[in-house]
């Protein structure tokens, strides 16, 4: 396990978002260890489609996705949690080198050592770190032709400004080596009483991962948040095509933080993450200006989710 992260910086700007006007704090703490299990658990939920939308295409079209992916190549997972999605893709892509990329160490560690044991003729590489903050693994990376793996629509936590910037770097990191490219999973827009529903289900269990987020800074800063104080808000912004996730406080919140009295008012938010939706025209011209030239894409009947391979 290689370690790209910076302590000081992180905890200086999660007290930076949680002092600021509106407070906020980063979708990395979310993935705690209860963090990530409650998420395990959102993808199997009814109304969460992504997840089974997304393995459906996958299943459907891989020799296809194979076929303009090309196979023996080093194959880096970017946000890759328990690994669980791109050990699937190995005896089909049968890659020389795996490079596992996440932010959460224990469900890294563990995924990594079973996925040794099984594949002992795979290089296997865990780095820790968060690449929402930028991405530059070429220390970390052989020069040879690799395939970038970013399933799930975790695009979508970006900014449409921020995501650029990362498809650039993608696209930067790929001409190391001709040959090179990207597979990523995209949510698309589609009904928003759908969208709703993913993100505020019935048995209540993406509350319980937003509010979650609270005991993992409580342990980070020493701080004494009320999860329960909070109610899990998830609005979709039509216009802006995204899905925006806070904590609203049910009264006055009164917490230290680093020394410093931050009070929340009843009804006060603290912003937890974007989801942005991209019709795949939209999504294949953000690909284009990152400077990804052949573009292929993939769909469900429905046009729920859309995968794309992009040289």
């Amino acid at each position: 396990m290689r370690e790209l992260q910076d302590a000081a910086a992180e905890r200086k700007a999660l007290v930076a978002g949680l002092l600021a006007v509106p407070a906020s704090i980063a979708p990395r703490y979310f993935y705690d260890p209860v963090g990530c299990a409650l998420f395990g658990a959102i993808c199997e939920l009814p109304e969460y489609y992504p997840t089974r939308t997304e393995a459906a295409i996958f299943e459907r079209y891989r020799s296809e996705i194979v076929a303009a992916a090309g196979a023996g190549k080093q194959l880096v997972d970017l946000g890759a949690g328990d690994c669980r999605k791109a050990a699937a893709w190995i005896p089909w892509l049968s890659p020389r080198r795996y490079v596992a990329v996440d932010v959460a160490e224990g469900a890294l560690a563990a995924a990594l050592g079973q996925l040794a044991a099984a594949h002992p003729s795979i290089e296997v590489v865990g780095v820790l770190t968060d690449f929402m903050a930028g991405l530059d693994l070429q220390r970390m990376l052989r020069a040879r032709p690799t395939t970038f793996f970013y399933p799930g629509s975790s695009i979508g936590n970006f900014l449409p400004d921020e995501a650029d910037r990362f498809l650039r770097s993608i696209r930067r990191h790929c001409r190391v080596a001709e040959g090179s490219g990207l597979l990523i999973g995209v949510d698309t827009r589609k009904d928003p009483a759908r969208i709703r529903a993913a993100y505020a289900d019935a048995a209540g269990v993406t509350a319980a991962f937003n509010r979650n987020v609270l005991n993992h800074v409580n342990r980070v800063l020493g701080t004494r948040f009320d999860p329960a104080a909070f109610d899990h808000v998830a609005r979709y912004d039509e216009d802006l095509g995204r899905v925006e996730m806070h904590l609203e406080a049910r009264s006055v919140q009164t917490v230290q933080i680093e020394g410093i009295a931050r009070s929340f008012e009843a009804g006060e938010r603290i912003h937890t993450e974007n989801s942005h939706k991209y019709a795949p025209p939209q999504f294949a011209t953000m690909l284009d200006h990152a400077g990804f030239e052949r573009v292929r894409c993939w769909q469900d009947a429905a046009g729920d989710f859309a995968v794309f391979y992009a040289q």
